[in-house]
């Protein structure tokens, strides 16, 4: 079989692990005005009663607003992420926290539904599920996560630290853009497999009318700009349910393995432990992220806790995808997943 010979990706968020992980350039540290300045805007949204879901006009920056406009850019069109640090956590009850989060948030974009549940703020935490759990999705339980790309294709995903785990739960991120490079180099039949059409287990989240799963190529190009939609693998092997046709065929397994190879290597990856109050930014079109197992503190109300937003950015900040992200990208403008109307909540 001939491969297509695909061009070298030089672009910033081409990074490599050991070039960036002691660079301090991807932490945004919150200054003291900075600070001042979201303890006002929360202090204002408290005052007027106001509850999520609000616009940026409720939550006014008039400084911090440019700040996270030149992350922003960073993020969609630098490095591919961003890492914001300084918030108190421990002046602030959980509450306050959704408030600020959710505030800051809307300035960099509109925060879209992540789930059946209709989630505009996601909770990640251990629900007590399985990924073996065909209905359940990996952020729910405190398993290893595989590097991936979320589910729909937004542009933004952010995650805020409440509470950390008692041990394990690091984040992990590697520029899908690094991976489709080493691909090239080592593995160019298998880079022209990920072009191809792969089936994906909507794992439960299906919108009405819409089958019990999807299907994308897992690298695409368009205006010389390459999107990566990798997904964690038990959403490819679950995909079978719906008939054996929709399995990854043996090259497809072969390249999603080398996939996570590549992405787990020292040499390429990058891994940083959260604070409490750290604010995590990705590009969720060139970034993949990844998870450790954790363990959490037995108390309840001690266990790690994420709160998580899928954004959608402005179209003249975003990536431009192709055709076929294009079409499912109807769901980003159309809200996100849409509400399940079924009463079985635990399938959402």
């Amino acid at each position: 079989m001939t491969t297509m010979r695909r061009a070298l990706i030089t672009d910033s968020d081409a990074w490599i692990g050991p070039h960036i992980q002691h660079d301090p350039s991807w932490i945004y540290q919150f200054d003291v005005a900075a600070l001042a300045e979201l303890d006002s805007a929360l202090a204002q949204a408290k005052r007027i009663g106001t509850r999520i879901p609000f616009g940026p006009e409720v939550f006014p920056l008039p400084h911090l607003a440019a700040e996270l406009a030149s992350i922003l850019t960073e993020v969609e069109q630098g490095k591919g992420f961003m890492l914001l640090r300084g918030i108190p956590r421990s002046q602030y009850s959980d509450e306050d926290c959704e408030l600020l989060y959710w505030g800051l948030g809307a300035h960099l974009g509109k925060p879209i539904s992540q789930n059946g549940r209709g989630h505009l703020l996601g909770h990640v935490r251990d629900e007590g599920r399985t990924q073996a759990d065909p209905n359940a999705r990996a952020y729910q339980t405190s398993q290893r996560m595989d590097f991936h790309t979320d589910m729909l294709p937004m542009d933004l995903l952010g995650l805020f630290c409440l509470r950390t785990a008692k041990r394990g739960g690091a984040s992990k991120l590697t520029s899908a853009l690094t991976i489709h490079n080493v691909l090239r180099s080592e593995r160019p039949d298998l880079l022209d497999a990920l072009y191809g059409q792969f089936h994906i287990d909507w794992r439960g989240e299906e919108p009405a009318g819409e089958k019990g799963f999807f299907t994308l190529p897992m690298f695409s190009e368009r205006d010389g700009k390459v999107t990566a939609r990798i997904n964690s693998l038990p959403y490819y092997d679950s995909a079978v349910r719906y008939g054996e046709q929709y399995a990854p065929t043996a090259i497809q397994r072969e390249a999603l393995m080398k996939v996570q190879e590549i992405a787990n290597r020292p040499e390429l990856m990058l891994s940083m432990d959260f604070q409490e109050g750290d604010i995590q930014l990705v590009n969720n079109h060139t970034m993949l992220h990844a998870r450790e197992a954790f363990e959490d503190y037995p108390e309840p109300g001690r266990e790690r806790h994420l709160l998580r937003m899928w954004i959608a950015v402005d179209d003249s900040s975003r990536r431009p995808l192709a055709d076929a992200l294009s079409e499912r990208y109807h769901w980003v403008r159309a809200g996100g997943i849409p509400v399940k109307t079924t009463n079985d909540a635990r399938a959402a």
